[in-house]
């Protein structure tokens, strides 16, 4: 018997191992019911959403591309006014959807939640990176429920639809990424890397936000589910960007606009990364998003990378709440 096939031998079984102990403790979760708002059917799938807060304004967030990042912004938004939050299908305690997972489809579901939450406008969206096509788009078919519009590095058409090669190759890049975590979840490899703070390691500023808070994050990407949602978003995002192209004068509802400085932080991985092509592609986006109303300002957040919501979530605390103070 050679080493190799003793190695691959005992692979297979702590491979076995992770995958049981995966599914056990999902069946587990799933037992103990212990999601946070309610479920509401959307017509064959049921989409999670959470309400906090009290106010004459309801903010509402959608999500960046296989974020749930609401989870960390909820408690401190909850004490300026009622906010909504919900897991697109796919991600969180939401079933997946059959449907297309473009900006199109989601608009349609949001509406329809917003209305079987029984969430009266106005509403104050807010819109993080991908999701800010979603509430641009909502925003065109429903401006007389939107009082304002806050997107967070958020994206535009015009950067987005004539990507540079090497950001295209970093898009595909995370495709791949996502479609091989599909399998490192289903093999419970995600769960265990979570459970030994992988997610900290790499993003340090996690540590701020309650374990309680985490665990809500981290459930949803221990789940294949999720995984699978985050390909077919980014799959057919520029199907989005095209939808989303008829958004592209929201008259004079108040925007602001909240800018990162970088799309990366240096790292050691920063060298494989195109981060000055990616921020040039940002210039143009940033640009062009303050064209989309004629009340619109731009925000910086000078110590931040893409991911505003972890590194300086008070930022957005702020715009929120000098919105609601108005």
């Amino acid at each position: 018997m050679n080493n190799n096939f003793i190695f691959d031998h005992y692979k297979l079984i702590l491979l076995s191992l992770t995958t049981i102990y995966h599914w056990l403790m999902t069946y587990w979760e799933n037992k103990q019911q212990l999601l946070p708002g309610k479920l509401i059917d959307l017509g064959g799938y049921k989409v999670h959403c959470y309400i906090k807060g009290m106010g004459s304004h309801t903010v509402v967030i959608d999500h960046s591309l296989g974020g749930i990042e609401g989870y960390f912004l909820i408690n401190e938004i909850a004490k300026i006014t009622q906010v909504f939050i919900y897991d697109r299908p796919g991600y969180g305690w939401s079933d997946s959807s059959p449907k297309k997972r473009c900006s199109q489809e989601i608009v349609r579901e949001l509406d329809q939640l917003l209305e079987k939450a029984g969430i009266s406008p106005p509403y104050i969206l807010m819109g993080d990176s991908f999701g800010s096509y979603n509430i641009r788009l909502y925003a065109h078919y429903f401006p007389e429920k939107v009082s304002s519009i806050i997107l967070t590095d958020g994206l535009h058409e015009k950067g987005m639809l004539s990507l540079p090669l090497s950001v295209k190759l970093l898009k595909l890049f995370f495709f791949s990424g996502f479609l091989m975590s599909i399998c490192g979840s289903i093999l419970g490899v995600i769960r265990i890397l979570g459970n030994l703070g992988i997610f900290e390691l790499i993003k340090p500023q996690l540590r701020k936000f309650s374990i309680e808070i985490r665990m809500r994050v981290k459930r949803s990407f221990y789940r294949p589910k999720h995984w699978l949602t985050m390909a077919r978003e980014i799959w057919n995002l520029e199907i989005s960007a095209t939808q989303v192209r008829k958004a592209d004068n929201l008259g004079d509802i108040p925007l602001i606009s909240i800018k990162s400085k970088t799309f990366f932080k240096p790292s050691l991985f920063g060298f494989f990364l195109p981060i000055k092509t990616t921020n040039n592609v940002r210039e143009i986006i940033h640009e062009e998003l303050l064209k989309l109303s004629s009340n619109s300002r731009q925000v910086l957040a000078n110590n931040s990378s893409h991911f505003v919501w972890i590194d300086e979530p008070e930022v957005m605390i702020n715009v929120i709440r000098d919105l609601v103070n108005q």
